[in-house]
């Protein structure tokens, strides 16, 4: 199993690769907050502007760690229909999910500077980064965001990610750029020796280092 010191070092690697990709334009948006220390080196390499891309993992029903779904900025919601009729969930209990998630979002948007002015991805290729991906739920809600805000192009990229994640992103984004692909169980903690919680400081930190 690939393991990476921290999540700058699984930057550098990941530079490498969306580097040799040819980007119209690029925008890189980070999926906060793990993702942030991920897409500065992939900015850099790219000579990008970096901002946040917010969204959020819907929990199911006295099971939070597994995600239903996402939503995301600009009212987007995506759930997954099969995990749904598995768990045998009604509309109410996917309702309260749904609205627990948003709160949770709008949460996370109070605590951006005030300052922050979400960039213009209309015409232009957009590199959503994180630094790992399971069920793709999120990442999938960051798709459906930019398709919205009109991107030309949207590309995927992260260190790590089960295999089956990976498939279901390659089904909407444009391409998916992952170093490594895990088949079976996946944790994205267990591929970084330092996984720390990222403090506010730290986030503005990276995006204003360009």
């Amino acid at each position: 199993m690939r393991r990476y010191p921290d999540r700058a070092a699984a930057g550098g690697d990941l530079a490498r690769r969306v580097g040799k990709l040819r980007l119209h334009d690029p925008v890189v948006l980070a999926l906060p907050r793990g993702g942030v220390p991920v897409a500065r080196p992939v900015a850099d390499r790219l000579h990008a502007p970096l901002d946040v891309l917010v969204v959020r993992k819907v929990g199911a029903p006295g099971r939070e760690e597994l995600g239903l779904g996402a939503v995301g900025e600009d009212g987007v919601t995506v759930l997954d229909p099969e995990l749904i009729r598995y768990l045998g969930l009604d509309e109410a209990q996917i309702d309260r999910a749904v609205s627990k998630a948003r709160d949770e979002l709008a949460h996370r948007l109070a605590t951006l500077p005030p300052e922050r002015v979400a960039l213009d991805v209309a015409g232009r290729d957009v590199v959503i980064v994180d630094d790992g991906i399971a069920t793709g739920g999120t990442a999938l809600a960051a798709v459906d965001v930019l398709r919205h805000r009109g991107a030309a192009r949207v590309v995927v990229a992260v260190p790590v990610a089960a295999s089956e994640g990976v498939r279901r992103l390659q089904a909407v984004a444009d391409e998916v750029v992952c170093a490594h692909a895990v088949s079976g169980g996946f944790a994205v903690g267990a591929h970084y020796d330092d996984f720390h919680q990222l403090t506010d400081a730290e986030v503005s930190e990276l995006l204003t280092a360009g």
